[in-house]
């Protein structure tokens, strides 16, 4: 679930956007900002919080891009657009070596694993099936939206891109976990 809390920008995005892609903008950068403040003031390291940092500096630009542009043709392109910035903030933290999952993981894996092969591993490769997961999903848009295809192959395409990696993510570390567990045994 921690997992989907940093998408709830992206989430409210899609939602409003179809009174018009400057108020989902808007509403995603908002909704970017109280959970970042919220996660703050509780206490979460910055670590824990990169997607919620490059959500809202997505945000920022694609609010003022919305509202100083109302017309670009960029505004049938916001799922595309989401996804592919989705992906650029993932295949970033991998470049640098610091996977943005985690400092998610870190919320409720015990401190002594934090530091172990196995966790490293598991987090670079759920981090890798987001990356490709976001890009297949962008990709698949921008052509869907350029070859006008509607609202439910986008929508499809969308929750594809959510669905499997978050379906990946939840069985993944435990099957490398008890691997690594039987063969220690």
């Amino acid at each position: 679930m921690n997992y989907l809390r940093g998408f709830l920008p992206w989430i409210a995005f899609a939602i409003v956007s179809s009174s018009g892609w400057q108020w989902g903008a808007a509403a995603g950068l908002v909704t970017a900002v109280a959970l970042l403040i919220k996660e703050r003031t509780a206490g979460t390291a910055g670590e824990s919080l990169i997607l919620e940092f490059s959500t809202a500096g997505f945000f920022t630009a694609l609010t003022a891009l919305a509202f100083t542009l109302p017309h670009s043709a960029l505004q049938d392109f916001g799922g595309a657009m989401s996804l592919g910035w989705l992906a650029l903030t993932a295949w970033a933290t991998l470049a640098v070596g610091r996977p943005f999952t985690t400092g998610i993981a870190k919320r409720q894996a015990p401190p002594e694993v934090w530091n172990t092969p196995v966790f490293r591993h598991i987090n670079v490769a759920i981090t890798a099936a987001w990356a490709a997961a976001f890009t297949l999903a962008a990709a698949a848009l921008a052509v869907a939206d350029a070859n006008h295809l509607g609202s439910g192959v986008t929508t499809a395409i969308q929750v594809a891109g959510f669905a499997l990696p978050a379906a990946f993510t939840a069985r993944y570390p435990d099957r490398v976990r008890a691997r690594h567990t039987k063969a220690a045994h």
